[in-house]
């Protein structure tokens, strides 16, 4: 191995910040499924949530840190108050932790957000990492809003916090502000400027208002950064973060320009791509770099000729290098639960019997009403299984009337899991609100409906349709998915889901 070669550390911050754009939410078991999926993929520390922003928040990084193994472990947490000490106790089960302290550094930052000096800044940092290093011997400290920072300044507050204990220390471009030239400018000017930088590794956290957070995470590696702190399909606030998938086949790719390397394997990209689109609901655009469905199509004539020749007149990267390897694997309702099992597990779907029973029986229905089950297919049905059992209520029946000149009218059927059933009926300007409509009625919950997106899953006449709906209801954001063949059920199993887990965390509230 060429010893000149650095290691680059993959901070995937997809359950933390990922999670914190609207209508990504999470439940505890999808924030599990995808910690897991991450641990596969092979990233070296996984952000797993603010615990001191809710006791939801708390409970969710508690239950990864008990059950995700091989990756670093990491809560965030302010430079003061409580936040430390909330984070450290819902790491305490994890393999290997890490505390995350942050605290804005930026004049626009100090004044208007924290209304603090430059001495209080800094001294409140060295507290905040003094304290979580008294608990952990791993500690990040991020300076938020650095890119938009005195470099002076920066470069004060970054020498004491590593005197204060601080192992990795965190410039983040929080509000996508830098261009790549500048950012790396920051990070040079830190390594030269501030006493110790050799005791600490240089992270780097960008956002992508200006669509250059990859850009800059690449020059921030390339001046000396050692940590790239990204999420799965660049989500997260706003226009989101930089995209792991990105910047880990950037640097692979251009090895010639970056001599580093990670830990990633390759090949899990594209799987773990689609699990996170599929769980948030955030589609992955066709266009989308290195993940995307058209990342390795090719239409023109021109370039269909150069890539019969050679693969490398139009393809810098092999398909199969990402996961998104050629073969597929038929599967219909003659196909067994071995070969139903083989292709969940190629599709880095990992599932616990009882899970693989309730996917597997789903596949059956489908298959009976298609004539061919495509790979979106299992993998809709994987995470469509797995939300059985959280919220109260499913849907035993649906009835749609509709027609030219008349209002809709339907009529549902919601089975309660003590046993109960109950039925009720409403009209709407279509299908889809009489639907909705008639679920608010036999639930009891009222809700806002913020947006309401449909697009096929698969191919074909019989493809499989996915619903994903988002409405507003006393003061928070619920995002529900729905998959069936038909629109207007897979529309009204989607209203159902978020209502469900309005449901339980009403039930979790009142238990409290």
């Amino acid at each position: 191995m060429d010893t000149d070669i650095d290691r680059l550390i993959v901070f995937d911050t997809t359950l933390r910040d990922g999670e914190q754009a609207p209508g990504c939410s999470m439940t505890d078991r999808e924030k599990v499924r995808v910690a897991r999926a991450l641990a596969e993929l092979g990233v070296d520390v996984i952000e797993a949530g603010f615990p001191a922003a809710s006791d939801g928040d708390f409970e969710s990084v508690r239950l990864v840190a008990r059950t995700v193994r091989g990756p670093i472990i990491c809560g965030l947490a302010r430079c003061g108050g409580k936040d430390i000490e909330r984070a450290w106790q819902a790491l305490q089960e994890a393999e290997r932790a890490r505390l995350h302290v942050f605290i804005a550094t930026s004049p626009i930052h100090r004044q208007f957000k924290l209304g603090l000096s430059r001495d209080e800044v800094l001294r409140r940092a060295v507290e905040g990492v003094r304290a979580a290093r008294a608990l952990c011997a791993d500690v990040e400290f991020s300076a938020e809003d650095a890119a938009r920072t005195e470099p002076e300044y920066l470069a004060d507050v970054i020498a004491a916090v590593i005197d204060a204990g601080a192992t990795t220390v965190n410039i983040p471009d929080t509000v996508g502000y830098a261009v790549p030239a500048e950012f790396a400018e920051r990070i040079a000017y830190l390594r030269e400027n501030v006493s110790g930088i050799e005791r600490a590794v240089i992270s780097v956290h960008c956002h992508d208002d200006l669509g250059m957070a990859v850009a800059n995470s690449l020059a921030a590696v390339q001046a000396g950064a050692r940590q790239v702190e990204c999420t799965i399909n660049g989500i997260g606030e706003r226009a989101g973060n930089c995209a792991l998938e990105e910047v880990v086949m950037a640097v692979r790719t251009r090895a010639d320009r970056m001599p580093v390397r990670t830990g990633i394997d390759t090949r899990r990209l594209a799987a773990t791509s689609r699990l996170v689109a599929a769980v948030t609901g955030v589609a992955v655009p066709r266009n989308k770099a290195v993940v995307g469905e058209n990342a390795f199509a090719h239409e023109a004539g021109i370039h269909q000729h150069g890539m019969l020749r050679n693969q490398e007149t139009y393809e810098i990267m092999r398909p199969e290098d990402v996961g998104l390897g050629g073969s597929r694997l038929v599967l219909g309702k003659h196909s067994g639960r071995h070969a139903f099992r083989s292709r969940v597990e190629a599709l880095g779907l990992a599932l616990d019997e009882a899970e693989l029973d309730r996917a597997f029986i789903a596949f059956k229905t489908l298959a009976d009403r298609k004539k061919e089950i495509f790979d979106a297919d299992i993998e809709a049905l994987v995470l469509r299984s797995d939300e059985t059992g959280h919220g109260p209520w499913s849907l035993a029946a649906l009835r749609i009337r509709s027609g030219d000149g008349a209002r809709a009218f339907a009529e549902v059927e919601l089975q309660h899991v003590e046993g109960t059933a109950r039925r009720e009926s409403a009209s709407g300007d279509g299908p889809v609100e009489a639907a909705f409509r008639a679920i608010e009625r036999a639930t009891g919950i009222e809700a806002e409906l913020k947006s309401f997106d449909i697009r096929n899953v698969t191919v074909g006449e019989d493809a499989q349709g996915e619903a994903v709906v988002t409405i507003a209801q006393g003061g928070r954001i619920w995002q529900g998915k729905g998959f069936d063949t038909d629109i207007i059920q897979a529309s009204a199993l989607a209203f159902l889901q978020a209502v469900n887990r309005i449901c339980a965390r009403q039930g979790a509230d009142a238990a409290a």
